[in-house]
């Protein structure tokens, strides 16, 4: 047999370099979305910290000059509002998911594939009605001689709830249990989807497996499925609680004064009083205390790439 040639040796390629507009493209692909939140949420923010910072009134307008007491006056004043708000907001968003859970884990595991877009869109058809309308909706529900008041007052419900402080003399309307129902109803889709979303992507052979291994129903779920479940968990609390305690529409037409809250002083402040210094102050002093709780919760649920 012939000796086979030797072959001469390649030599690699020289690495091209990469064009400056290919390093750029990601940086323009950027450039929309930083400028509308620039535009749209960094100016707007900063410009409310400029208000909450200034002295004066409308008449003689109004002057920077670092007044923190803002701060102090909103804190001292309408510290019960600023409360409510959370309070109103926490139980909420409880409610919200005692309710949207079984509902979620029903249409991903109990429901056929056929039925399930059709309950999904069941749970997002409220959006087509405008929240406004679908809050004034909750008056007549709420009446105090409509079929559902009644029909709480023959079972001694409203007793209950007047002696927890809920409910007033036997009534729903103008009442926190009234404010609490509304936002339950009008943020409950904002926690359905993001828990059948967690839950429909779950392996169910993780369920099967634990049910080889001789575990229960309940005990695969909460070994297995609520623990898969907690981002959509976090979410949707997110998504619920957030906007629910800076909401003011809910307060304003099922409650009373007394149960108003930061949302509704903001309100009162920014378009009826014009103190734009105290009401920026309050906007400032609700959004940093929903910051911090929601990166305590976050971290504290162990989900803190949501973060």
């Amino acid at each position: 047999m012939a000796a086979s040639e030797p072959q001469e040796p390649q030599t690699p390629l020289p690495d091209r370099a990469t064009p400056v507009s290919k390093k750029l493209t990601p940086y323009f692909l950027l450039l929309p979305g930083g400028l509308a939140l620039i535009v749209f949420f960094v100016l707007p923010i900063l410009s409310l910290v400029n208000s909450s910072l200034t002295s004066g009134g409308l008449e003689e307008g109004y002057t920077f000059t670092w007044s923190f007491s803002n701060y102090w006056d909103v804190w001292t004043e309408y510290w019960p509002q600023f409360l409510r708000s959370f309070v109103y907001a926490g139980l909420a968003t409880i409610l919200t998911i005692l309710i949207a859970y079984p509902l979620a884990y029903t249409i991903a595991f109990k429901v056929s594939s056929k039925v399930r877009p059709f309950l999904l869109v069941l749970i997002i058809a409220p959006f087509l009605t405008s929240f406004l309308i679908r809050t004034l909706a909750w008056t007549t529900i709420l009446a105090d001689e409509g079929a559902f008041t009644s029909f709480l007052r023959g079972i001694g419900f409203l007793s209950i709830t007047d002696l927890i402080g809920l409910t007033n003399d036997q009534r729903i309307l103008a009442t926190p249990l009234a404010v609490i129902m509304g936002l339950t109803y009008n943020f409950l889709p904002f926690m359905t989807l993001p828990l059948y979303a967690s839950l429909e992507k779950q392996d169910r052979n993780l369920l099967q497996a634990a049910g080889d291994l001789y575990a229960s129903s309940w005990t695969s779920f909460w070994k297995i499925t609520w623990p898969l479940s907690l981002p959509g968990v976090v979410s949707g609390t997110l998504l619920t609680f957030i906007p629910a305690a800076g909401d003011y529409v809910n307060a304003t037409f099922l409650g009373s004064m007394r149960e108003s809250m930061s949302g509704n002083v903001i309100d009162a402040l920014f378009l009826r009083v014009r103190d734009y210094s105290h009401a920026a102050a309050l906007s400032i002093s609700l959004m940093v205390a929903i910051v911090v709780l929601v990166i305590y919760y976050v971290r504290r649920a162990g989900t803190e790439e949501l973060v």
